[in-house]
């Protein structure tokens, strides 16, 4: 790959973070507000995209919790961040499993907080901005490993998908 094409592809992810947990807000977003939040985070990623009509088909199918007075709060656009990313590699039933069994063995902010943690450490790792992966957490629980191994499949085509991109605009 071109020298000028490996600097694009490592600019789109050397600033990317997501915010934790206690940054995202709880005062209650609207549907188009809860949309254009969550998709300014991953305006950089050729496919990791959110809508209104996404959002409102995750309630439809209970993955995330309805909405109170049409607002959405912190734990589910928290759940919002997850299911957008992990979207692109697993299925929804996929996904509301992982989902079920996560509220069986972490708190949303503890899940959450691994999740941001672990994506933005794994995405560095692929695109070769670390030499290493940080070991983020305590346990090896196979709720984690599968949570990692969905992470990783994630980053690597979120990275393939750029690369793609930047190679049919030469």
């Amino acid at each position: 790959m071109e020298q000028s094409l490996k600097k694009e592809l490592v600019a789109s992810v050397s600033d990317f973070r997501m915010p934790r947990y206690d940054e995202i807000p709880n005062v209650g977003l609207f549907l188009e507000q809860t949309t254009s939040y969550i998709a300014d985070y991953f305006k950089s990623f050729e496919n990791i995209n959110v809508t209104g009509s996404m959002i409102s088909n995750y309630v439809k199918k209970g993955i995330i919790d309805n909405p109170v007075k049409k607002q959405y709060y912190r734990d589910q656009i928290a759940y919002l961040f997850f299911i957008v990313v992990a979207k692109t590699v697993l299925s929804l039933e996929d996904i509301q499993l992982m989902i079920s069994v996560q509220k069986k063995t972490y708190t949303t902010k503890r899940a959450y907080e691994y999740f941001v943690r672990e994506f933005e450490n794994i995405l560095l790792y692929i695109y070769g901005l670390k030499d290493e992966l940080e070991v983020i957490g305590n346990d090896d629980s196979d709720e984690k490993i599968m949570l990692r191994n969905t992470i990783v499949t994630v980053a690597h085509k979120v990275y393939l998908d750029k690369c793609f991109s930047l190679l049919h605009q030469e």
